[in-house]
Formats: structure tokens, C-alpha cells, sequence
């Protein structure tokens, strides 16, 4: 009787311990009270900086954006700004943060399905709002992402959430805002796809049967087909997966003639070859992260450094992202896009990247992406620049005018350590 007693107190200390080892940042209650940050220099993502700007907000929604010398009635919680600087809550497209915890564990590995064409499943359900990974993004400014599906030719359906919530329900922002087609490569490596044809004539075969039972008004549900019909009707976009100058133009082409409304292009990376033929099918890129190398020898050194700022020159919305590398690397989206500055863009235009042209290509622009009057109290103060490893300090962060933590276990490892070394 006494060893019972005994394993199971051994018990309940393993699960009291392992609780408090996984357990996230409680999440923040609702804004109480108004709220102004006065003096900062504030970054509206749109491509203005105000220098000395007074940030208003109340009930989770921006009620003031401006100087701070207008005459306009200070109410509630004063923060004072004088030498820091506001941003719009920085947006992670086309990631699959909440899905996989531990990259060499597979049961934490949820972001895949079984089967090539699989658009009814959705990532949201499956979003995970514990994630020591998504609480990590936070310190660095990035405060909502797009929970992206990988794996077959026709992921799945992506959604797009805030980071600071109980469960996938309170964190939604934008359910179920598109379906994610990776197209067949012509190249392996740089040997032509032999299958490309056959793997091109399954795509269309698919998108044709999806027309067909929209039109059919059948009563018996095909789960994997009617999850296809917002495409057509506009209500949902294409995630076009395609980087070469052949599978972007045949991509983009043939689900056109094939009825999708909208479409996105994720990867581009030869989109600076057919930039007017992208504006003429009004086609937005989420180019990939810049720190990597050119793909072949004879490319510029400099292409994935300087690509978003030819897109941009070239009059097409351009968004970051990085879904080819680890999860953990999307906190530093930041420093991706301030990457770009070096290469032809300046650092308002950077900063479009992750907040203002993402938003809108992920049609979330009416509520995020901009500091502006009535749009959400996403944002945060920093000490310096953002967009700089040295300047991007985060010392306060809003999600829908809630203060939210900024500690992580990173961020208590590092105060662990601090101290240890400091005593010495």
C-alpha cells in the first residue's frame, strides 16, 4: 500500500512538472480600458511614418492615428513613446506554426493528410494555440499567420489566426480563406519531369470534375468537390505553388481557363521573368524568405536578396513568406524583409512586405496590416528598428487591443542564464 501511494505521488509530480514545462502564456483578457502611446515614431505600414504620433485605441479597435500635436481629449492608460517606435503587428503567410511541434517527432506532426488531392482537410481544426513555437514568434513582433497544410498536390485549406489564444476558435481571424495547389514541376533538379504531363492532366482532370459537380446541383455530397466550389465563386483563393517561368505561366493559365477567380502565386522564383503577364491576370506573390542561395550557377548573386523589389517595381503586390524553411525561422521575418532594403526597396516598402500587402493578398487588409483609424489594435512598441536584429526589442505587444506576454521559454532560459553570469 505504501509503494502505491508512493508511485502515485511520483505520478502526480511527472504530470504537475510536464504541465508546467509545456504550458503556454495564459492569454490576455479583453482591452478594459482606453489606451494612448504618445511620442513614438509610428511605422503605419502603408508606406507613411508619423515622427512624433499619438495611437489611441479602445475596445480593441484604433480610435486615434496621428500627430501628437493635434488637440484631441487623451483618455485612459498612457504609454509613453519617446524614442521607441509603433508597428502594425507583423503576418506570417503560408506557414505551418500550430501544426508541428518537434520536427523529429511525428506524432507532433500534424500538418498532412494521406492522399494527393485533398482540399476538405483544414489546418485550423488541427492548430494547436499551446505551441511553444507560435508563443516564440511574439517577441519578435510577428502577431498572426496564415496555418498553412503541406504534403500531395492539393494540400488542404489554410486559415489565418492571431497568436494569443485558448483554443483555434477564439485564435481565428479568417476561416478557411484558401486552398493551397502545388503544381507539378517540369524539372527535376535540372532534368526534365518525364511525368509532367501526366502529373499536369491529373490537375486539370480534378479542377474539371470540381466544375462539374458545382454545376450538377447534385444532392449527394462529395466532401473533396464541394470543398473546391469557393474557388469558382470567388470566395476563396488559390495558393499556386510554381517557381519556374514555364509552371508559372501554364499554372496560372490553365486554372484561369478552368474558372478560379483568384489567384495567389507562392514562390515565384522566376516571377520577374513574366511580371506583366502576372499584372494582366492580377496575380499577387508571396515570394519566399531571402536568406538563400541563387538556384543555379549562372543567376545573380543577389536575386532572392533583391526579387521582392523588382516584383514591387514591376506593380505587383508582394508579400514574404517562408514555408521551404523551418517554423521556428518565421520569427525572423522581420529581418528577411529588412534584408531587402540593401537591395533596392527602402525601409517603409520592407515593411509592406510583412504587414500591409500581406494582409491584403490574405484579405484580412480591412482589419490588419495598417495602423489606421477603426482597424484592429494589432501592433507593438519597439526600441529601435523592426526590421534590425539590434533595433527589434519588443517592450509592449497588442492583439485586438489586449496586452499580450512577451515571455516564452526562450525568453526565461535567457533571463536563467543572465543571472547565472552576471553572479560571477
Amino acid at each position: 500500500m505504501k509503494k502505491t501511494k508512493i508511485y502515485i505521488i511520483t505520478a502526480l509530480l511527472v504530470l504537475i512538472n510536464g504541465f508546467w514545462a509545456t504550458a503556454q502564456q495564459t492569454p490576455a483578457n479583453e482591452q478594459k480600458e482606453p489606451v494612448y502611446i504618445e511620442g513614438a515614431t509610428a511605422h503605419l505600414g502603408n508606406g507613411e511614418v508619423i515622427e512624433n504620433s499619438l495611437v489611441m485605441f479602445e475596445n480593441g479597435k484604433l480610435t486615434f492615428v496621428g500627430s501628437a500635436m493635434t488637440k484631441i481629449a487623451r483618455r485612459g492608460k498612457k504609454i509613453k513613446g519617446e524614442g521607441k517606435h509603433i508597428y502594425p503587428g507583423f503576418i506570417a503567410p503560408i506557414t505551418s506554426l500550430g501544426l508541428v511541434e518537434i520536427d523529429a517527432v511525428r506524432a507532433s506532426k500534424d500538418q498532412d493528410e494521406i492522399g494527393e488531392m485533398i482540399p476538405h482537410v483544414r489546418s485550423l481544426i488541427a492548430y494547436n494555440t499551446e505551441s511553444k513555437v507560435v508563443e516564440s514568434m511574439r517577441p519578435n513582433g510577428v502577431l498572426l499567420g496564415q496555418i498553412t497544410p503541406v504534403g500531395g498536390c492539393i494540400s488542404g485549406t489554410s486559415s489565418v489566426v492571431q497568436f494569443d489564444a485558448w483554443n483555434w476558435e477564439d485564435a481565428a481571424v479568417k476561416v478557411d480563406d484558401g486552398i493551397h495547389l502545388h503544381w507539378p514541376s517540369s524539372y527535376n533538379g535540372t532534368k526534365p519531369n518525364e511525368k509532367y504531363v501526366e502529373q499536369k492532366r491529373e490537375v486539370e482532370e480534378f479542377l474539371k470534375n470540381s466544375v462539374a459537380y458545382g454545376k450538377t446541383g447534385t444532392e449527394q455530397l462529395n466532401q473533396v468537390f464541394a470543398a473546391m466550389q469557393g474557388l469558382f465563386d470567388g470566395s476563396q483563393k488559390l495558393y499556386l505553388y510554381a517557381n519556374s517561368e514555364k509552371d508559372i505561366l501554364e499554372g496560372v493559365t490553365t486554372v484561369k481557363e478552368l474558372g478560379v477567380q483568384e489567384v495567389v502565386l507562392v514562390g515565384g522564383y522566376e516571377a520577374n521573368k513574366v511580371t506583366e503577364f502576372l499584372k494582366e491576370n492580377k496575380i499577387a506573390v508571396l515570394v519566399r524568405h531571402t536568406h538563400m542561395l541563387p538556384h543555379t550557377d549562372d543567376e545573380d548573386y543577389d536575386l532572392p536578396y533583391k526579387l521582392p523589389g523588382l516584383l514591387l517595381k514591376a506593380g505587383l503586390v508582394v508579400g514574404l513568406q517562408n514555408s521551404e524553411a523551418s517554423n521556428f525561422q518565421t520569427r525572423n521575418l522581420p529581418f528577411f524583409a529588412g534584408q531587402t532594403v540593401a537591395h533596392g526597396l527602402n525601409k517603409e516598402q520592407a515593411l509592406q512586405l510583412i504587414t500591409s500587402n500581406t494582409a491584403k493578398i490574405l484579405g484580412i487588409s480591412e482589419s490588419y496590416g495598417t495602423l489606421e483609424d477603426g482597424k484592429s489594435a494589432t501592433l507593438f512598441i519597439s526600441e529601435g528598428d523592426a526590421l534590425d536584429m539590434s533595433g527589434n526589442q519588443l517592450i509592449s505587444a497588442f492583439i485586438d487591443g489586449r496586452e499580450i506576454s512577451l515571455e516564452t521559454h526562450q525568453t526565461e532560459l535567457w533571463k536563467r542564464y543572465s543571472e547565472k553570469y552576471k553572479s560571477k
